[in-house]
């Protein structure tokens, strides 16, 4: 046995990332008296500057946007109770396609095994339990989550640690009513194209492949206002247009696909630490 706490690591690509998708466990295994350790990868450059002015519009300031971000960040730390903090800081690299994808000093544009290797002294420093990244895809295709999926399991080739290995995703049924929700808030909005359509469909999995759905309804609450911390991205963070009651009738599950573990547990399992205390 050891004095060490439970672990538990979160790898996200950008400033707001980690309320959206592991808000939930983050608060609930800080909750528990887990340690959780946050890791952020990009400066999140890309994002919305005062006024909502966008990335490449006149008086967007890449920089000011960063500082800002890192500031709301920290934010959303404090309300999520999360342990650790760790930016890696490589510049925001925009959504697939946009020019910054190419830009010098991108995460897009850092080699996996360079990013990998600062990603495997923070492992080896916090020795995870449990890590918690993006799948191949990085769930909808955004450059920089793929990135993220990439040294994160690269990362863990490279040390000698065998932690329960998560990637967040989505049951397919959720999607869909997500899809439900967006056009009654957007009742104008159009319907998109049929290749869009058709990678819609792709994102997530099928209710019954999804291995473990963790029950966050109690820490609802912390998961909005730390959404709502991250108020210069507020135009694209739709989940805050809900309210409350209803964001956390929708958000108050959380769901993975388990791809690494050493401890035997049985699937489908309702908590990441199953197996572990």
């Amino acid at each position: 046995m050891t004095d060490r706490p439970l672990t538990l690591m979160a790898v996200h690509a950008h400033p707001d990332d980690e309320a959206t998708g592991t808000g939930g466990i983050l608060a609930r295994y800080a909750a528990e008296g887990i340690r959780t350790v946050l890791v952020t990868c990009t400066d999140g450059g890309c994002g919305d500057g005062p006024g909502g002015v966008k990335p490449g519009d006149p008086g967007h300031d890449p920089a000011a946007v960063a500082l800002m971000r890192h500031q709301e960040l920290e934010a959303s730390c404090d309300v999520l109770k999360v342990s650790d903090l760790e930016m890696l800081g490589y510049a925001d690299s925009g959504m697939m396609g946009w020019p910054s994808n190419d830009a010098p000093g991108s995460f897009w544009q850092t080699p996996v095994q360079e990013g990998a290797a600062r990603l495997a002294e923070l492992m080896r420093h916090y020795q995870p339990d449990v890590v918690v990244t993006y799948d191949e895809n990085g769930f909808y295709g955004h450059p920089d989550h793929i990135q993220a999926h990439r040294i994160t399991m690269a990362a863990l080739e490279m040390t000698a640690l065998t932690p329960k290995v998560y990637w967040t995703t989505m049951p397919r049924s959720k999607m869909q009513r997500f899809g439900e929700i967006m056009r009654e808030f957007h009742p104008d909005m159009p319907e998109p194209d049929p290749a869009e359509a058709a990678a819609m469909a792709e994102i997530g999995l099928p209710d019954d492949e999804i291995t473990t759905w963790v029950d966050t309804t109690a820490f609802s609450d912390q998961k909005f206002d730390a959404l709502a911390a991250h108020a210069s991205q507020g135009e694209n963070i739709f989940f805050l247009k809900m309210g409350k009651e209803r964001f956390g009738e929708l958000m108050g599950m959380e769901t993975f696909l388990r791809v690494q573990d050493a401890t035997g547990t049985a699937l489908p399992e309702n908590d990441l630490f199953a197996g572990l205390r």
